[in-house]
């Protein structure tokens, strides 16, 4: 599990670039020595004195995006010396240069201490914000009884780990329950209702019978939150999945949702399952939803997508063709499958505006 949790933030860094809070590259760390020591080397080799003194007044504030205060001043320290050595005859710079330099330097030291505190509190708030968001949305585990479990969440809005869509996989005494959803918008806003939803589906798998009356817990879930407020509507569509203790079926239950695709022999067929209505309308109004039984056999695997896979559409607005491609990939393993369609997802439709998620069950 930690090596996992390694994996997902060095993941998560390089997602995020190191213009957005990321390290820098480490081409960007060695840029000012070896301007430094370029300079130095070209000043001493060359015949003539050399007009490039100018080219070190940018270390300092190259330094900035690398190092703390005390290595920025370091440097500024050494770009001043080497300025006032005969020995590199940079055509003798006079006082003004000399001034201008040096004040470029402190003032480099002082934005360094400034990005440095600023950086280290960041990196705080960060991870109390990933912490919060990884107990809403754990790392899912590889198995979770007689059931494989593969997992690829991109939320849509940057720098969040958690979006409108969530999933989750839990035991019960009858066996492997699991549910892939999608609320009402996207990002932060959407987080306190995934949070309530997976809330109530762990409570139920334990309580509940059957996949159908989990999906009624979270539908009455959506309707008490969204009860007191004004024009809430809260809405979510979904799946849920109800393996029997031997994992040789499952009972499916949609709830506005597309249904899921098995994967079997080189085919990838979705399942007929009645849609049903969204969460969070009123399923005792309308009538409770009706599951589908699938007899699983060795080897079967279960796709779950949300919409931002389904419904990803390029600059032309045609659609991603999922089962099409799905059928193709039927032989690459779980995780190797989820990364091939998140990457194609991608150049399909250039940039993603909506959650992705996606959901590999393997029963046996």
């Amino acid at each position: 599990m930690g090596e996992a949790r390694v994996r997902l933030r060095r993941r998560d860094l390089e997602r995020r670039g190191w213009l957005r809070g990321a390290p820098p590259p480490g081409w960007v760390r060695v840029l000012p020595a070896v301007l430094l020591a370029g300079v130095c080397t070209a000043a001493v080799i060359s015949p003539d004195p050399l007009d490039i003194g100018f080219v070190l007044g940018a270390i300092p504030p190259l330094a900035v995006l690398s190092y703390g205060p005390l290595a920025t001043a370091l440097l500024g320290g050494l770009v001043v010396v080497v300025l006032v050595t005969p020995a590199f005859r940079l055509d003798d710079p006079g006082n003004t240069d000399l001034l201008t330099v040096l004040f470029v330097a402190l003032l480099s030291v002082v934005l360094s201490f400034v990005r440095s505190r600023r950086d280290a509190q960041l990196v705080t708030e960060r991870a109390v914000a990933e912490a919060a968001q990884r107990a809403v949305v754990p790392p899912l585990p590889p198995r979770v009884g007689p059931v494989g479990c593969t997992g690829l969440y991109r939320a849509a809005q940057r720098g969040t780990l958690v979006g409108g869509d969530f999933f989750d996989v839990r035991r019960s005494a009858r066996g492997v329950r699991a549910v892939m959803g999608d609320v009402q918008g996207h990002g932060l806003s959407a987080v306190s209702t995934v949070a309530s939803l997976l809330g109530a589906f762990r409570e139920a798998v334990l309580d509940e019978p059957d996949p159908e009356s989990v999906a009624a817990r979270l539908d009455r879930r959506l309707v008490v939150d969204s009860a007191d407020v004004a024009h809430a509507e809260l809405f979510a569509t979904a799946v849920l999945l109800d393996f029997a203790p031997d994992a040789r079926s499952v009972r499916i239950v949609v709830c506005g949702c597309p249904a899921p695709l098995l994967l079997r022999d080189g085919t990838a067929v979705e399942l007929e399952v009645d849609a049903g209505v969204p969460l969070g309308l009123g399923l005792a109004g309308t009538g409770r939803p009706t599951g589908v039984t699938v007899p699983l056999r060795a080897g079967d695997r279960l796709f779950l997508a949300s919409d931002g896979v389904s419904e990803a559409r390029d600059t032309a607005g045609v659609f991603y063709p999922l089962a099409d491609r799905l059928a193709a990939f039927t032989g690459d393993a779980p995780d190797v499958l989820v990364r091939r369609v998140w990457r194609e997802v991608r150049a399909h439709c250039g940039t993603v505006q909506d959650d992705v998620t996606m959901l590999v069950l393997s029963p046996g």
